[in-house]
């Protein structure tokens, strides 16, 4: 990455004091989110989207679904492909072309946390055991990074899900009308796996990064939940962690989640 893009060292500094007497540049606590802020319905084309921003950090998800045949050892379930792009307008770090590593590792967390947490009922995606199911395509977009996009994609891909409607499929033609609606919504689960990165700084540990905070993380932990119980669990850079900070992490993320939820709950009926 070009030097002229990342935090300068001074900055870093002064963050490292701050957080050594748990202040933040911001005023927050270590364990405190930005404001969170859900508009739905942002496209026209798509079975379910929504805009979600996290201070200035700003993503869009939209849901689209397709017909077509299973995976071989899941004959009798639908399919879920998760993708992120990571487009130039959201920050001078993104360039244009095939998606780069941080692109693939956010749309690759996302899905693992969909899929593992049993969120979505594959099973009653399919249409006719081993021949035609539902897939679902979250599509995920960067429009502004100012830090922490793991946890704004994470909480924008389950909103556009639950506030999406399955489109109309002739099973004559095998065709989906992508034009029409039905008013049958994808069955989901009522425990929602939200996102919680935990990123540690130096001795400690804080959510929600800046931009400027997330250049200094060392190592981070995403974790998938819902009401404690743990579904998905990605760790990130290469520092390792002891078993006393995992501790540490995994009490963060039970007393956050309640937090997070109770911010959201609107968007998830």
């Amino acid at each position: 990455m070009d030097k002229y893009y990342t935090t300068p060292e001074i900055m870093k500094q002064r963050i490292k004091q701050f957080l050594s007497k748990g202040n933040r540049f911001d005023g927050r606590k270590t364990n405190e989110f930005r404001d969170i802020e859900v508009e739905l319905g942002i496209s026209k084309k798509a079975e379910g989207s929504c805009r979600v921003r996290i201070g200035k950090t700003e993503v869009i998800v939209g849901v689209k679904m397709d017909v077509g045949a299973p995976y071989a050892d899941n004959p009798d379930k639908g399919n879920l492909m998760t993708t992120a792009e990571m487009l130039p307008l959201s920050s001078p770090r993104f360039e244009a072309g095939p998606p780069k590593f941080p692109a693939i590792e956010l749309g690759r967390v996302v899905d693992r946390g969909l899929r593992e947490s049993g969120f979505i009922n594959f099973e009653k995606l399919c249409i006719k055991e081993g021949e035609k199911v539902w897939t679902i395509f979250v599509d995920i977009y960067t429009i502004n990074d100012d830090g922490n996009l793991m946890d704004a994609a994470g909480i924008g891909a389950i909103i556009a899900l639950k506030n999406s409607f399955i489109p109309e499929y002739d099973e004559k033609t095998g065709k989906v009308n992508y034009g029409k609606l039905t008013n049958k919504k994808i069955e989901l689960s009522e425990n929602v796996p939200i996102p919680i990165t935990i990123h540690k700084i130096g001795e400690n540990f804080i959510v929600d990064p800046t931009r400027e905070e997330e250049d200094l993380s060392e190592t981070r932990v995403t974790i998938g939940s819902s009401k404690g119980v743990i579904s998905s669990m990605q760790k990130g850079e290469a520092n390792i962690l002891t078993s006393e900070e995992m501790e540490k992490i995994l009490d963060m993320n039970d007393k956050i989640w309640n937090d997070i939820f109770k911010k959201i709950k609107k968007f998830l009926k």
